[in-house]
């Protein structure tokens, strides 16, 4: 064949190529132009009526008013949030499906030996969202009146105080063991399935001390069914303000806070992940989210997706400390 024919041939090959490749990526320039054009689903780790949850539809409600599209809430339970992960991973990253994250990820993240995707790198975060503090609690009529009084106590009686969490791997059961590491205790954790199961034996004096948000305790801590000796964050928390944090009561350095977070799957167009955070700042500035928080003891925390990615990326690795240093079987 005639060299200047290959030639031309393989100039409109090429022409053909770059034409294809512009009219492939058109559409996607146009849709993230128009978005949001239909409703959009946000994936929620947690049952319906938990902190999480209500959260979560708080902000999306907001948001839905002002986008002019309905979001969806799909709730798909699963320990330390797997199944809601895998299909978010898993999706369209184009905007319509949202990822509703929590400390729990990130635990997962540290507790499991394989997951079905990476918490990291399958993921583009959008903003957190929100915190709440975990809170330390004893009986109304206990001895133990501050954190000083318990370290005493489970050091003259190594083994026998029992402090009771709710189930193996969760936030409540990690942050109970951070205590116990960074105090230098012996204690015995017992495992609860429930919040109310915990609070039954801590009544009973089957458990001394327990570890638990403070969302679901709030009201028996005001009517004086149990009494809180300390918080986990690092500054005190506002609706209890004359309840310190465990690090201004003998364990500096001690931190944890329970929080929830939004991402979308990794490859999300930047443009719809900047839209997405200026209506997440948006809807928790409102003045009706800011009350439905404090209703819910959970204190406004958003960021910038920049700020999320590498407080994602702590959290694991300050669980993956954790676990290593308490020697708790991965899963």
């Amino acid at each position: 064949m005639n060299p200047r024919a290959n030639l031309n041939a393989l100039v409109c090959c090429l022409a053909t190529a770059a034409a294809f490749g512009a009219n492939a990526q058109a559409p996607s320039a146009k849709a993230t132009q128009a978005y949001p054009a239909k409703p959009i689903r946000w994936l929620v780790p947690f049952g319906a009526g938990g902190v999480g949850d209500i959260v979560s539809r708080t902000i999306a409600q907001k948001m839905a008013e002002a986008m002019g599209q309905q979001i969806v809430i799909d709730n798909r339970p699963s320990a330390g949030g797997i199944v809601a992960m895998e299909l978010a991973a898993k999706a369209n990253p184009d905007g319509y499906t949202l990822m509703g994250l929590s400390n729990a990820n990130t635990i997962s993240a540290a507790m499991f030996k394989s997951l079905p995707y990476d918490t990291v790198n399958d993921f583009s975060m959008v903003s957190t969202l929100g915190a709440f503090s975990l809170v330390v609690i004893v009986a109304p009529d206990s001895p133990i009146k501050t954190v000083k009084d318990l370290i005493a106590q489970a050091k003259g009686t190594p083994g026998k105080l029992n402090m009771g969490t709710v189930n193996i791997g969760t936030t409540q059961h990690l942050s109970a063991e951070l205590f116990k590491s960074m105090a230098g205790l012996d204690m015995v954790t017992v495992p609860y399935s429930t919040t109310a199961g915990v609070l039954a034996a801590l009544r009973g004096n089957s458990v001394q001390v327990s570890f638990e948000f403070l969302p679901p305790v709030i009201g028996h801590i005001k009517a004086g069914f149990i009494r809180p000796i300390a918080v986990t964050p690092r500054a005190r928390f506002a609706l209890l303000p004359d309840v310190p944090t465990l690090a201004e009561s003998g364990v500096p350095g001690y931190e944890v806070t329970s929080w929830n977070g939004l991402a979308v799957p990794a490859k999300t167009p930047k443009a719809i992940i900047d839209r997405l955070n200026e209506e997440v700042r948006a809807a928790i500035s409102s003045p009706q989210v800011k009350q439905r928080f404090q209703e819910l003891s959970v204190e406004p925390n958003p960021s910038t997706p920049q700020h999320m990615h590498s407080f994602v990326i702590s959290e694991i690795t300050k669980w993956n400390a954790l676990i290593d240093k308490a020697k708790i079987p991965r899963q």
